[in-house]
């Protein structure tokens, strides 16, 4: 691999894949020397099907891996040469794929072979011998989803729940959520941890600040974003950015090219 970057190719998933993944991504990267990145929490796990040199994840070397959803950002370290697929999972993809609740994954890194055992190398070597970008892609679809068809089936009434804290931008109060479900807070909560890995009020969280990065890179003023995610104020909005992504609103707001950088 001669050509040092990062270079991708995305795909929609398959409408039988589309419940429980939301982005299907080829890539290849190499660097000529180390980079460090912050990886944002996001309302989704994080699957790799990589091959290639390992990179480091929270301290840890691995090459193909995932985990569950997490409250907090996520340290990582590449040089490469790697390639693969990239995908973000639903949480009820991730809770059919892996077949453990997820609470047992919140935070986590974990090689993929120790979730998914032979299933694991079969999908990165089969990847690994496939030369097209496209074709990897389509072959992830397809590997995925005959694997989650196989896991536990997951009721209505979470998938519901979490499309209502989508939709709301994480504002949808959890109260409203149990009342809607006729369930009892600690069931709610319950339930949460158990298909998602996450609490109702910490998913919102992740939620509301993934928007709030969103409308930042759109070009939305910070303080008109804090006040439409529901920020108390703008030092909460910059506490949230510092734990949930390791950067500020400033540095995710979109600068003009002349501005001055401060030193």
């Amino acid at each position: 691999m001669s050509t040092l970057g990062l270079a991708m190719v995305e795909a929609d998933p398959s409408a039988a894949l589309r419940p429980y993944v939301t982005r299907l991504c080829a890539y290849r990267e190499h660097y000529g020397s180390p980079v460090t990145r912050s990886e944002m929490a996001l309302p989704g796990a994080v699957l790799i099907l990589a091959f290639g040199s390992p990179m480091e994840v929270a301290g840890k070397p691995v090459t193909a891996f995932s985990g569950g959803l997490g409250d907090r950002f996520t340290i990582t370290r590449t040089m490469g040469p790697t390639e693969g697929v990239e995908v973000l999972l639903t949480p009820f993809g991730a809770r059919r794929l892996y077949g453990v609740p997820l609470r047992h994954l919140t935070n986590l890194t974990v090689p993929l072979a120790d979730l998914l055992g032979p299933w694991a190398d079969m999908a990165v070597g089969r990847l690994a011998e496939t030369p097209s970008w496209q074709d990897r892609l389509a072959l992830t679809d397809r590997l995925l989803a005959a694997r989650i068809r196989q896991g536990p089936a997951i009721g209505p009434e979470l998938p519901w729940a979490w499309a209502r804290l989508l939709e709301s931008g994480g504002r949808v109060g959890v109260s409203s959520l149990a009342s809607s479900l006729g369930w009892s807070h600690r069931h709610l909560v319950s339930r949460f941890h158990d298909q998602i890995g996450l609490s109702p009020k910490t998913a919102a969280r992740v939620i509301r600040f993934g928007r709030a990065v969103r409308l930042l890179q759109s070009g939305t003023p910070i303080a008109r974003a804090a006040a439409d995610c529901g920020f108390y104020d703008q030092a909460h909005m910059n506490r949230e950015f510092r734990l949930l992504g390791g950067t500020t609103p400033g540095q995710i707001f979109p600068r003009p090219l002349d501005a001055p950088q401060a030193s």
